[in-house]
């Protein structure tokens, strides 16, 4: 299949077939897809909480608005936002970049001091609607890597995320999630997985100048 057609293929997959898991190489795939999309500065402030055990994603149903697909999904991914972002983060980002590209200090410092004043100016507001952004450049990625390794998705804004944290215990990792994405394979009789896709036409979603 051509990406395209594994672009139309995939749908936000309401029922999942209980009896069917990934393997560890697709969930190890996922798990590099989520380390290398690319995002803002390139300063990773997002983490992925992948879970497996049905007896801690049963209790999240209720608060998912009970939508089934968190439990019935062979995992559930979790795209989660720190509750700070502070220099440190920079430190670390532009050390790891020292240690991986061996850049000279004198290259890297001007870098490095124009994001932590970036950072700095920021209101604690502006500093997590700008995660959350990266977190839907973060689901878009995933739900492109699972089209092409013909697993299914489901991306999901509606659960309540308070709720969610307080079981997950996110507050001890200084997390908060945002997206879910309960991935896995489709079950047969899900009807949604044989519906055409509805999109307008290029000519009403496309400029060209």
């Amino acid at each position: 299949m051509s990406i395209l057609e594994k672009l139309k293929w995939r749908y936000a997959t309401k029922k999942f077939d209980t009896s069917k898991k990934l393997s560890q190489n697709q969930v190890n795939t996922l798990k590099e897809a989520f380390n290398l999309t690319a995002l803002s500065y390139g300063l990773q402030t997002l983490k992925l909480v992948i879970i497996e055990d049905k007896i801690l994603r049963e209790q999240l149903v209720e608060h998912s608005y009970g939508q089934r697909q968190v439990v019935d999904a062979s995992h559930l991914l979790v795209i989660c936002i720190q509750n700070e972002i502070n220099e440190d983060d920079v430190d670390i980002h532009f050390e790891t970049i020292k240690t991986v590209r061996q850049t000279p200090d004198e290259i890297l410092n001007p870098f490095r001091d124009g994001l932590k004043s970036t950072i700095q100016n920021m209101s604690i507001d502006k500093k997590n609607d700008w995660a959350i952004r990266q977190a839907y450049i973060t689901l878009g990625n995933l739900m492109t890597v699972c089209a092409v390794e013909h697993i299914d998705s489901c991306p999901m804004e509606g659960f309540v995320p308070e709720q969610v944290n307080k079981v997950l215990e996110l507050d001890k990792y200084g997390l908060t999630s945002v997206l879910l994405l309960p991935v896995g394979y489709r079950a047969q009789d899900d009807m949604f997985a044989s519906l055409k896709k509805v999109r307008k036409p290029l000519s009403e979603t496309i400029i060209e100048m």
